[in-house]
């Protein structure tokens, strides 16, 4: 990709950046309460990225990739716990490792099925490693949780007195997710995904080797999202198997990808950045009140999204995104 000055003074370049220099000064500004919520917003953008690369691109619907999530968390928080690990180390290599070769099993059990069947057996897999830690009680402590141990304020733990680091860290990880998604996206192995996504059959025909192009995305993916599970679970002290091989964290994944636009780069950004907020506000002002609202709230914009714009918001963010570059560059009527 060729980066030159003009890419940056024209209105297709100094839009982005400048947005991206408003993300950087942002936490100078914002209240706590209000950096937590950017911070989920970035993260979740960053896991939608993940998921998108195998549910957008190849078009197959994982439900389960909290599954690789809870291995990056409990990667981080187990062997902190026992060996004084990092969580660079226990959640990001071994953990991540650990959810390429249950990418690699599922593959394997799961890429011969099509449509829902696909869908089902992803969401057996992530029930199934749920199951799995739930009863490990003298290792993972089960339905008690773990809370993460505490070593002070340290980079190498990945533990901050304050939350302006973890911010920076969540728009590190959407950006290395957007990158990489647009990096899949240009190469070879994103036509091959595109072309699976459009018509598997005809794909196959022409010499795509379909099951390994889609292999390889549900790795890359896995991987990213074993790295999300080790952040987050730094990030609030606190893990249990319901929560991260949870399938509400799964359907999470791909709601915010869905919503956003399913591949596409920024797809995953627009929806976290439009549902993130959606849910933390209401059920923080309403959630006391009437429980569950902020499932109301999700849900309603998700129906109206696939009514009204069924290829997600990137279609009208992205109309209304070229009208803001013709109006900045003076040829608007």
């Amino acid at each position: 990709m060729k980066i030159s000055v003009k890419s940056f003074t024209s209105p297709k370049g100094y839009v982005p950046l400048t947005f991206l220099i408003v993300l950087l000064f942002l936490p100078l500004f914002l209240p706590t309460y209000f950096l937590h919520v950017m911070i989920t917003m970035l993260f979740f953008a960053f896991v939608g990225e993940a998921w998108n690369i195998i549910g957008g691109y190849a078009g197959q619907l994982s439900l389960g990739n909290a599954a690789f999530f809870g291995l990056g968390a409990y990667g981080a928080v187990l062997l902190t716990h026992y060996y004084n690990i990092s969580p660079w180390i226990g959640g990001i290599l071994i953990g991540g490792a650990a959810a390429i070769v249950l990418s690699l099993i599922t593959g394997l059990a799961c890429f011969r099925l099509s449509g829902p069947y696909f869908a089902i057996s992803t969401l057996a897999i992530g029930e199934v490693m749920r199951l799995f830690f739930l009863n490990q009680r003298k290792i993972t402590f089960g339905a008690e949780g773990v809370t993460v141990p505490y070593k002070g304020n340290s980079l190498l733990y990945l533990q901050f007195l304050s939350k302006a680091p973890y911010y920076y860290i969540a728009l590190a990880l959407m950006l290395l997710g957007m990158y990489i998604t647009w990096k899949i996206e240009k190469s070879r192995l994103g036509h091959y995904l595109v072309a699976i996504n459009q018509n598997q059959d005809a794909a196959e025909a022409v010499g795509v080797n379909s099951v390994r192009a889609k292999q390889i995305a549900l790795s890359v993916s896995a991987f990213l999202t074993a790295i999300g599970g080790t952040f987050y679970a730094q990030y609030i002290y606190f893990i249990d198997p319901d929560f991260v091989f949870g399938l509400g964290l799964s359907i999470e994944f791909a709601l915010i990808a869905i919503v956003g636009g399913v591949g596409t780069v920024m797809g995953p950004v627009i929806g976290s950045f439009l549902l993130r907020p959606a849910m933390e506000f209401t059920n923080a002002f309403l959630g006391a009140t009437y429980m569950g609202v902020h499932l109301i709230v999700y849900g309603g914009l998700l129906i109206a999204v696939v009514m009204f714009k069924p290829e997600g918001l990137i279609g009208w963010m992205g109309g209304l995104y070229e009208w803001f570059l013709e109006l900045l560059s003076g040829k608007e009527n």
